[in-house]
């Protein structure tokens, strides 16, 4: 027997009609929060700690269990599809969320939370807040100024802190939707209409629920979003990387990786880069073989005299064969540390690479100083060894009236160099580039009667050496030392270059930033450091915070965490116990994989007490498949 389908009643058809109201406004309060944090809704979540960025960014507070269950071994990335369909089987927070969280803070039961029991939970872990943060945090929770909030009554109503942490959300909606529709016009707008005008109201009031309320609804107190709580256009957040999630120790798989050029998970360029304010410079990678083929490069200082949204990238620069091999360029990145009194906190790096092949990485800045650190793997950078080298080339000859003249290839390898020094890329070398570059060649600086020889003997533009007059001045050394060529192969193997005058023992690359919101920002060079202790920090810092970790059978006090990036595996261990081990790391199993160590199968000490890493790698060929393996044993 057939059954026919009655017409709905008027009931029915209005909470058919109000349901799809309901999930229409849905659906723009998710597109809303996720254009707060993406430029388009093509853009793909690529990491856990950007899922939960944008679940906030949506009024939701997720657990690290809740994280967990979206974000497994496999994924890679997750689409703005599978975002709507998170939000709708993950609520919102609400009051009543809010209120049995911070019943949980309230320890002595009065009713209040009051300033100690506050600081006492916004300082047991994460990044730790002073008591006068804690107190400005709550004095920005007053709004109505009643004088309840003061100092002196050091008390908290429930009500309205849990009021006033709902309402910053709804602000914070509201700012998504302005952000949203601001984007969106952008989008509209001829390419010669101002970027400023009645959107300007906007800039510089960016709101982030990682920067707002943010509790964690299963009872388990406030996570630490709270710093900034009531003041939307503050970016200060106790977001940390110890309070990124962390896997718990699991049964290893193997990690298959796609190739890199074919992966769908890259970071977008933003869509109006034109309007922001740029500034670059270049640099190099050295292998030093005065302190055992160590790796330096230079570093440099980012001053930003605004909160801002920033763009980073950076990428080897092309020069001959440099940073380019026949499976792809050297790796390079740039760790984002902010100066402090008494040391640098890593904020950030450039994970992943863009459309265009750049690592970068794009997140907001409040205003201060940063220190930049370039970082390579040495994965397709390192010491060659002498039976490698060709024939030895001439670096000069005599012509006819018996004259010391340049070689044709010695005189390209120069203007490679010219090119290396000259940092800004104006074309030109000011005192301090030709200062680094001296430092680099001879370990010394130009003192002041040098730099008048320079003026006063070769061609000066504005007061800086051109390409002509560099050369010149190398034909002047080779002069004053009679055809001696030792001084000029001092010079081109300090810059990187082996006897065959190719350039395999550096990797020039260039660095540009971009910031949205601050038209002062200002990159100065530091000069040539090593790659020493505080970047070995900052790598295995953001890898016991961002990577997989395994307890090694029979050792309770060691762990090894496993990264896998974009483009990049690192392989860390975790030595907490009180006496030295030494320790296998045997990835002689993975496919299609470089390390930095040359022998996959590496053997290690590791201090007591210590983190150190064990394994950098990367595709072989970046074209095709790569397996990440690694097996750990100790040896006694």
């Amino acid at each position: 027997m057939s059954r026919r389908l009655s017409r709905p009643s008027s009931a029915a058809s209005h909470r058919s009609s109000g349901s799809s109201a309901h999930d229409s406004e849905f659906k723009v309060e998710c597109k809303a929060a996720y254009l707060s944090v993406y430029d388009d809704l093509k853009d793909v979540i690529s990491s856990e700690y950007d899922l939960s960025a944008v679940l906030q960014q949506s009024g939701r507070n997720p657990t690290r269990k809740i994280l967990a269950k979206y974000w497994t071994d496999e994924t890679d990335y997750l689409t703005f599809d599978d975002f709507v369909n998170i939000c709708r089987r993950e609520h919102a927070t609400t009051t009543d969320d809010l209120m049995k969280a911070f019943r949980k803070i309230d320890i002595n039961g009065d009713g209040y939370i009051s300033l100690d029991e506050l600081f006492r939970m916004l300082t047991t872990r994460g990044e730790k807040m002073t008591r006068d943060e804690v107190q400005c945090m709550i004095d920005e929770v007053d709004e109505n100024r009643d004088g309840k909030l003061d100092y002196g009554e050091r008390i908290l109503y429930y009500s309205e802190f849990c009021n006033m942490l709902m309402s910053t959300t709804d602000e914070c909606k509201k700012m998504s939707m302005k952000m949203m529709e601001k984007k969106e016009r952008k989008k509209k707008r001829p390419s010669n209409t101002p970027r400023r005008g009645d959107d300007e109201n906007i800039h510089g009031s960016r709101t982030s629920l990682r920067s707002n309320a943010s509790v964690k609804p299963d009872g388990q107190g406030p996570s630490h979003s709270l710093r900034s709580v009531g003041r939307t256009g503050s970016k200060s957040s106790l977001i940390s990387i110890d309070d990124m999630p962390r896997p718990s120790p699991r049964v290893k798989k193997d990690k298959v990786r796609t190739p890199v050029g074919s992966r769908s998970a890259k970071v977008s360029e933003p869509s109006n880069l034109r309007d922001w304010t740029h500034t670059s410079s270049k640099g190099c990678f050295f292998i030093d073989a005065d302190e055992g083929g160590q790796i330096i490069s230079h570093q440099y200082t980012l001053d930003l005299a605004d909160d801002t949204n920033v763009f980073i990238t950076m990428q080897p620069n092309r020069i001959g064969d440099a940073g380019f091999t026949d499976d792809g360029p050297v790796d390079t990145a740039i760790y984002v540390l902010r100066e402090g009194s008494s040391s640098n906190k890593i904020v950030t790096f450039t994970e992943q690479r863009d459309s265009k092949g750049r690592y970068c990485v794009r997140c907001d800045l409040s205003a201060g100083r940063y220190k930049l650190v370039p970082f390579t793997t040495g994965c397709r950078l390192y010491e060659r060894s002498a039976g490698r080298e060709t024939k030895e080339v001439k670096l000069i000859k005599q012509d006819k009236e018996d004259k010391i003249v340049l070689s044709k290839t010695f005189k390209k390898a120069l203007e490679d160099i010219f090119d290396m020094a000259d940092l800004d890329g104006n074309g030109l070398l000011s005192r301090e580039d030709f200062n680094w570059y001296n430092i680099r060649t001879s370990g010394e600086e130009v003192a002041d009667d040098e730099w008048d020889v320079v003026e006063g003997n070769i061609e000066l533009e504005r007061g800086e050496i051109t390409k002509t007059g560099f050369i010149h001045l190398n034909q002047m050394e080779a002069e004053d030392n009679d055809g001696d060529t030792d001084d000029l192969w001092v010079t081109l193997t300090s810059m990187g270059f082996n006897k065959s005058l190719v350039l395999n023992q550096a990797c020039p690359f260039k660095l540009d930033v971009y910031t949205e919101d601050c038209r002062d920002a200002s990159l100065e060079v530091m000069g040539l450091e090593a790659q020493a202790v505080m970047l070995e920090d900052a790598v295995c810092e953001t890898v016991t915070a961002k990577g997989e970790v395994s307890k090694v059978k029979g050792m309770k006090d060691l762990s090894v965490y496993t990264y896998i990036g974009d483009a990049r595996a690192t392989v860390v261990v975790e030595n907490q116990s009180y006496s030295k081990i030494r320790i296998q790391l045997d990835c002689s199993r993975s496919k299609n994989v470089v390390s930095n160590q040359r022998d996959l199968n590496y053997t290690l000490t590791v201090p007591s007490n210590t983190t150190v890493v064990g394994h950098h790698l990367i595709p072989r060929d970046e074209k095709a498949e790569w397996i990440v393996r690694c097996q750990e044993s100790i040896l006694r």
